[in-house]
């Protein structure tokens, strides 16, 4: 063989060569192996340890502190359970979460837009705003905001016996609230968008012990500033299909557990089955535990920790 030969010789080789490989790259991104989605991060609420009860109140660094410990991905702070509100107080809590290792995911607080009086609303209004820039100042990206009730019932105790459901005051309806209540978040709203902080309308009793409540209010407000923060543990019968409504439109899911029985009420909540539902819906937010049960903290929350991750583990 000359050299002119040789030279044809290897240049066809080179050519089948590549040729074979890229056929078998073609076939090859044919048979990619299956995407494994990520599981959802998994925080724990402040409120888990304290449950309301005067004897189990943690301060919120023994909250972050034990959160860290256990094995959460984040903390939800009520705000209600902060002891105070000055600037040295607040980074405080921002190092030492960063030091644990978490994301402050959520501030939960409380107001209520459900009153015909409207210097009332504006209170809670001007306390959603301070609550909004309380969550800027500790780098928190969400609000849980709740309707508010009309109060007639009393006490909380006694709305959970009659299963969240109160009557409205004399004179009113429910239809008379909605406007009240979705003005009153449209109030919010500018403070929410200058400071980057979502706001999380729950299903919390009052206008939104309903999905259909809910979602009229977010619907009206149409703002991408306000979506749904979803709790598992707020809708006493036939929950799936009522958390399903909501999915779609959901940042973040408080999710209950009820170890040594619920406080006001026990669910028997199934969250392999919840977890399908958020994941058909693309939820990837965090998970925030919400223990409301009797067995004490330090065994039952570890045991919640257990049933979330094995749940929305992807």
């Amino acid at each position: 063989m000359n050299r002119r030969e040789l030279l044809a010789s290897t240049a066809m080789a080179g050519l089948l060569g590549v040729s074979g490989c890229q056929t078998l790259t073609a076939e090859n991104q044919n048979v990619s192996p299956p995407k494994k989605r990520r599981g959802n991060p998994i925080a724990v609420s402040t409120y888990s340890f304290w449950r309301f009860m005067p004897e189990h109140k943690l301060s919120i660094e023994q909250c972050i502190q034990q959160a860290g410990e256990i094995g959460f991905d984040g903390v939800d702070i009520l705000q209600m359970q902060m002891e105070k509100d000055s600037n040295d107080y607040v980074q405080s809590l921002k190092r030492l979460a960063f030091i644990n290792g978490l994301a402050l995911c959520n501030l939960s607080t409380h107001q209520g837009f459900v009153s015909p009086d409207a210097a009332r609303r504006q209170k809670n209004i001007d306390h959603t705003i301070y609550c909004i820039e309380l969550a800027y100042k500790l780098g928190i990206p969400c609000l849980r905001i709740n309707t508010g009730q009309w109060g007639t019932t009393g006490d909380f105790d006694t709305l959970m016996a009659n299963r969240g459901i109160e009557p409205p005051l004399p004179g009113y309806s429910d239809e008379d609230a909605f406007p009240w209540v979705i003005e009153s978040v449209e109030k919010c709203l500018p403070a929410a968008e200058k400071c980057g902080v979502m706001l999380g309308l729950e299903n919390h009793w009052g206008l939104g012990r309903t999905p259909e409540g809910v979602l009229r209010i977010v619907k009206a407000v149409n703002s991408p500033w306000l979506k749904v923060l979803l709790d598992t543990g707020n809708f006493l019968e036939d929950p799936y299909d009522k958390l399903e409504m909501l999915a779609a439109e959901t940042v973040l899911m408080q999710a209950k557990t009820y170890y040594g029985g619920g406080i006001w009420y026990t669910l028997d909540l199934d969250y392999p089955r919840i977890a399908q539902i958020m994941n058909k819906h693309q939820f990837r937010g965090f998970i925030s535990l919400e223990f409301e049960g009797k067995e004490d903290w330090k065994t039952a929350i570890p045991k919640s920790l257990d049933v979330l991750r094995n749940a929305f583990s992807g």
